[in-house]
């Protein structure tokens, strides 16, 4: 199984993937009306290539909606 490491401050959720086949899996199990996926972002190359996965999460009763540009 591949690994993942979480942290959250607050109402935000940082999931940091240490495997690209997960990612899929983590933003399907986790993307709800409460939670979206606002931030994607690639660090490292190689074997030590992670990529962190940033989720807005509101109340249970809150649909969070993206910040648009």
């Amino acid at each position: 199984m591949p690994e993942v490491d979480i942290s959250d401050d607050g109402f935000r959720l940082r999931v940091i993937c240490h495997d690209e086949e997960i990612i899929d899996r983590v933003v399907n199990k986790l993307q709800k009306p409460n939670c979206i996926l606002s931030g994607y972002e690639e660090w490292d190359e190689g074997e030590d290539k992670k990529w962190i996965l940033t989720f807005d999460v509101g109340d249970k009763d809150t649909d969070v909606k993206p910040e648009l540009n």
